[in-house]
C-alpha cells in the first residue's frame, strides 16, 4: 500500500507543537485505519488543520451547523473523475481543547488527547459514525486500541502554552 500523503496546517499560535511528530503520528494512524477498511479505495491524502477554540468555531458552524467549539471535525472527499483513486480528507483538531482536557485527566497528557482526536478523525474518514451511543462506544474502543499500538510521542514542545 502506498503511503498516505499527510499535510499539516497550523492555524494557531498559542501552543508550540512538534510538527514532525504530529505528521508521523497521523501517518501511522492513517496506515492503521486504512488497513481496517474493507474493499475501499486507498487513502491518498489527509490534511490536518491544527487550530484552537477561536479557530475551530467557524469550522463547526459552517460544517456541522453547531455554535461554539468542539474537539475534532472531519471531512471526507472521494477523488474527482480523472484523478487517481483514493480517499482525501481533512481532520481539523482543536489543540487548545486537547491541552485543557488532556491536562485534567490523571495518567493522560495533552499529547494523548491530541492523538485521540487524530485517531477519532481517522475513524470518521473510514465512514464510522458516532451518532448513537453504541456507535460512539465502538469508535472509542477502536481508537483506544489503535493508540495502544503506538508510543504517543511528545507532540507539544517545551513552554508549549503561550500566555492568553
Amino acid at each position: 500500500m502506498k503511503d498516505t500523503r499527510i499535510n499539516i496546517i497550523n492555524q494557531q499560535r498559542r501552543f508550540r507543537l512538534n510538527r514532525v511528530a504530529v505528521r508521523r503520528m497521523m501517518a501511522t494512524l492513517a496506515a492503521i485505519a486504512a488497513s481496517t477498511r474493507r474493499s475501499a479505495p486507498p487513502w491518498r491524502e489527509v490534511t490536518v488543520i491544527i487550530t484552537d477554540d477561536a479557530g475551530i468555531e467557524p469550522f463547526n458552524r459552517a460544517i456541522m451547523k453547531h455554535a461554539g467549539t468542539t474537539d475534532v471535525i472531519t471531512q471526507r472527499y472521494d477523488a474527482l473523475p480523472g484523478e487517481p483513486v483514493g480517499l482525501l480528507g481533512e481532520v481539523i483538531v482543536n489543540v487548545e481543547r486537547a491541552w485543557q482536557v488532556g491536562g485534567a485527566r490523571r495518567g493522560w497528557s495533552a499529547a494523548h488527547e491530541l492523538a485521540l482526536y487524530l485517531a477519532h478523525g481517522c475513524d470518521h474518514l473510514n465512514d464510522e459514525e458516532d451518532t448513537t451511543p453504541a456507535g460512539r462506544q465502538r469508535m472509542r474502543r477502536r481508537e483506544m486500541r489503535w493508540l495502544r499500538r503506538l508510543d504517543v510521542p511528545v507532540l507539544f514542545k517545551p513552554a508549549a502554552r503561550a500566555s492568553f
